[in-house]
């Protein structure tokens, strides 16, 4: 008898070790298989023959094709325009085409180094033997600047590009073949090539001497030189893809789970940090964030938490400045109430020195509540921030909630060494199941409430000594630089600058473009005193400002 009862005392012992056995053999399984998947993608997605997925090339279209596949394998909606594909247009301006070419006395000038093309020039060739102070029927003339410069520092009304036009007219008028323009005054000229300018092209061609070209090549201004130019300047525009899916539950709200999936290609943006014309495989930027998305995607279609929709989206022209993400919040393919946003942009790199950090944790009171007592084996660091260089930005702008999960910068970033062999997959691993479990916690929390946080600060780096506190939208297209919005108690807001304000000078320097702004500003110190001068609408407003 006491056998027998000893027997029934161990029996539910034994069934509940077996049980706990095979809940351990099965997670274990689920490990590996994780693992191999998000093994397969990145390795798929950071190949050379996608030749590194730069924005609108024939390898981000492969990588379109393989996201594509795994969606319809995983049976989930497609709420593209297009299928699963949200195809946009990336107009980038006019460009200085490799047929551009300045030769002096047989030696060539570099381009935007020595030289420029006025982006109102004619695309056609010229050559002679001009001397610099004289203006000669059948030659090209040269145009000094100085006079008109020293004369017109106090009108703030001059305008330097126009007097350029003039003078390319009466140049055309009086035979001449080309205009070369140069500054040999110490006066700020503020001539740039604005890719945006949509201004008549000229008759012949225009091309601005540098200073640095002045110096090295026309250092006798008494002298002829021989010389053979041909400008080509062309409208530069690419086709971008988003990818979207959809996991409809019939519920009020929905989560967006984002991830970009473009990268530098060959280097052709001039993003990379190192070698250009060699493929960037972007296996961490952003295959690893990618990958992930795909893997969360088929956990919640495998058991998806029921009080929200789910909608999955692959964004196209993240690196030329969040585009997709921008694109497809003025344009979003299905109607939906969103809940908060979450982007994996990143996330393969996990180790002691780089922590998993997760931002926008200021941008809804809940987010506190949610991850409390939330169990993980990663080290996780949080930062406040609702805005950054991803897409969440774009969503955070719109006033929703986000998490950016993130596992920091490493030597190999925009490198041609981001490579698939480099990344912690196990790592991945655990960062995909936290962020599965966060979607689960959040699912009885209703529509997250949204707050405002601090912003990271246009130019405080190393560079720069001043900022104004904007916060600049890359996507603008036009000449200028506007802005998304303001910093929190920096001069920008006590200014009342807002969003859509388009900034266009500094002091005397002007700018055309997010570039060229941030050179102005490397121009001034801290205390300075000037204006800066902006459009709202159609009214120019000028401000006085201490930096």
């Amino acid at each position: 008898m006491k056998k027998i009862l000893l027997l029934l005392v161990l029996v539910p012992v034994f069934s509940w070790s077996q049980s706990k056995r095979k809940k351990r053999i099965a997670e274990e399984k689920a490990n590996i298989a994780l693992v191999t998947s998000l093994k397969n993608h990145v390795q798929y997605l950071a190949d050379d023959q996608l030749e590194g997925r730069l924005t609108g090339s024939k390898g981000e279209e492969l990588a379109m094709q393989y996201l594509i596949s795994q969606y319809q394998q995983m049976g989930i909606t497609a709420k593209g325009t297009n299928g699963y594909v949200q195809e946009f247009e990336i107009k980038e301006g006019k460009q200085i085409d490799a047929a551009t070419i300045l030769v002096v006395e047989d030696q060539t000038l570099t381009p935007r180094i020595d030289y420029f093309p006025l982006p109102y020039s004619a695309n056609k060739s010229a050559q002679g033997k001009p001397a610099m102070v004289l203006t000669e029927k059948g030659q090209p003339w040269f145009f000094d600047l100085q006079d008109a410069l020293e004369d017109n520092q106090n009108n703030p009304h001059f305008d330097v590009e126009g007097l350029i036009k003039q003078q390319a007219t009466l140049a055309v008028s009086k035979g001449a073949t080309a205009l070369f323009v140069y500054n040999s005054s110490k006066r700020v000229d503020n001539i740039q090539f604005n890719k945006n300018d949509s201004s008549a092209l000229l008759s012949i061609p225009v091309i601005y001497i540098t200073k640095e070209g002045i110096k090295k090549y026309f250092a006798d201004e008494s002298a002829s030189y021989h010389i053979r130019v041909n400008v080509s300047l062309s409208e530069k525009k690419r086709k971008a893809r988003n990818v979207i899916a959809f996991l409809d539950n019939n519920a009020a709200n929905t989560v967006i789970i984002g991830a970009h999936y473009d990268h530098l290609g060959y280097g052709e943006d001039k993003s990379a940090l190192d070698t250009f014309h060699a493929i960037h495989n972007g296996a961490d930027d952003n295959a690893s964030g990618t990958a992930a998305l795909l893997e969360l995607a088929r956990m919640l279609k495998a058991k998806s938490p029921v009080n929200n929709n789910y909608l999955f989206i692959h964004f196209s022209g993240e690196e030329l400045g969040l585009l997709g993400s921008k694109y497809w919040l003025e344009n979003p393919t299905v109607k939906i109430t969103p809940n908060y946003m979450i982007n994996m942009d990143m996330v393969g790199r996990y180790d002691t020195a780089h922590k998993l950090t997760v931002g926008g944790y200021g941008t809804s009171p809940v987010w506190g509540e949610v991850w409390k007592g939330l169990n993980t084996p990663l080290i996780v660091k949080f930062d406040s921030t609702g805005s950054g260089p991803s897409d969440h930005a774009s969503f955070y702008r719109a006033n929703i909630p986000v998490q950016f999960f993130f596992t920091g910068s490493h030597p190999d970033y925009h490198k041609i060494s981001d490579d698939a062999d480099k990344i912690n997959y196990d790592a991945q691993k655990d960062i995909v199941k936290l962020i599965y479990e966060l979607i689960n916690r959040t699912d009885t929390k209703g529509k997250l409430s949204f707050a405002k946080t601090t912003e990271p600060q246009m130019g405080q780096t190393r560079r720069f000594t001043v900022s104004l506190g904007v916060i600049p939208d890359y996507g603008y297209s036009g000449t200028g630089m506007r802005i998304d919005g303001v910093s929190p108690g920096k001069l920008a807001e006590k200014l009342g600058l807002q969003a859509g304000d388009i900034l266009l000078q500094l002091g005397e320097f002007k700018f055309v473009d997010v570039m060229s702004y941030m050179q102005a500003l490397g121009k001034f110190n801290k205390g300075d005193k000037t204006q800066l001068r902006i459009k709202r609408g159609n009214e120019e407003k000028v401000f006085e400002v201490e930096l």
